[in-house]
């Protein structure tokens, strides 16, 4: 018998300064058991910055390999923003930039070897795809202290990501860096 997803809540009170998006979250984040802490933590902070209209989890999470872990639907239910956690490959990433007019990945270890397979392999719409390096430490930091319900202040200001909990305040840098660097 397969181990069910624990069901994570998350209260967040957003402030994205830069794009001037202030917003009061309340979501259920189901966690496969397969699924780490920090991914968890990535797929939560990808949701965050990429907040607008139409953002979702994935319905499947990590047992729908043909979905991205975040997307942001149109008003017509096509899909407008690919939003991948962790270093998919650079096959995954040309074909979420076949089926989306924004690709943003999140990693939450080096991307180095995203960067080193996209030079090597063609991808389509490279310089659309944005990559986030996300500080391991601070992904680190907060899946340590993340619990069943967990309330968290989450602000975006130039280039910097802060995310304050009862236990803890991390800071990192929030540069995206086109995957098509050349």
């Amino acid at each position: 018998m397969a181990l069910p997803a624990t069901v994570r809540t998350f209260h967040i009170a957003l402030s994205d300064v830069d794009r001037a998006v202030y917003e009061t979250l309340d979501l259920r984040v189901a966690q496969h058991p397969s699924e780490t802490a920090e991914r968890l933590i990535a797929r939560v902070l990808a949701y965050c910055v990429c907040f607008e209209e139409g953002v979702a989890f994935s319905g499947a999470g990590l047992c729908a390999p043909d979905e991205p872990a975040v997307s942001v639907r149109d008003a017509l239910g096509g899909l407008a923003h690919w939003i991948e956690v962790g270093l998919p490959s650079a096959e995954r990433v040309h074909k979420a930039a076949k089926a989306a007019a924004r690709v943003s990945v999140f990693a939450h270890r080096d991307p180095a070897p995203l960067f080193r397979e996209a030079e090597r392999r063609r991808v389509h719409g490279a310089d659309r795809v944005r990559v986030y390096a996300l500080d391991p430490v601070a992904v680190a930091t907060l899946a340590g202290v993340c619990d069943r319900k967990n309330d968290w202040t989450v602000i975006v200001q130039a280039g910097t990501l802060t995310v304050s909990t009862a236990e803890t305040t991390v800071t990192c840098a929030l540069e995206p860096v086109p995957l098509d660097r050349g």
